[in-house]
C-alpha cells in the first residue's frame, strides 16, 4: 500500500466506527463532549450530524482505498471539511474562551487531517 493508502485507511477507520457508534449512541456526547439535545429533534440532528454525516466522510475514504477514481475527490473533501471544522472550533475557542480536552483532541486530528489531505491531493 501507498502512503495516500494509508492515509486515506486511517481516515476511515477513525470515522467510521465514531459515525457509528454516535448514530446509534447520540447520547454518549454528553459524556465524551458534554453535547446532549434537550429534544427529539436535537437527538436526530445529532445522529445527523456525528453519525451520519461522519459515516458518509468515512465511507468515502473507504471507497478510495479501491477506486482510484474516488481518490482526489476523498481528499478534497477530508481537506475542506476539515479544515472548515478546525477553523469553525479555533473561532468558538476565542470567541467562547474554553479549550477542553476533547477540543484539544479534535482540533489536532482535524489539524493533521487536512494537513495530510493537502499534502496528498497536491501530489494525486
Amino acid at each position: 500500500m501507498t502512503p495516500v493508502h494509508w492515509f486515506l485507511l486511517l481516515e476511515a477507520l477513525v470515522w467510521l466506527p465514531y459515525g457509528f457508534y454516535l448514530l446509534f449512541v447520540p447520547g454518549a456526547l454528553g459524556g465524551i463532549a458534554a453535547i446532549t439535545a434537550s429534544t427529539q429533534t436535537g437527538t436526530t440532528e445529532l445522529r445527523a450530524m456525528y453519525g451520519g454525516l461522519q459515516i458518509a466522510l468515512g465511507t468515502l475514504c473507504a471507497m478510495a482505498l479501491g477506486l482510484a477514481t474516488l481518490r482526489h475527490t476523498a481528499l478534497t473533501t477530508l481537506l475542506f471539511l476539515t479544515s472548515g471544522l478546525a477553523l469553525a472550533r479555533l473561532y468558538g475557542v476565542s470567541t467562547d474562551g474554553e479549550l477542553s480536552a476533547y477540543t484539544v483532541f479534535a482540533l489536532v486530528f482535524e489539524i493533521l487531517t487536512a494537513a495530510g489531505a493537502a499534502w496528498f491531493t497536491l501530489r494525486d
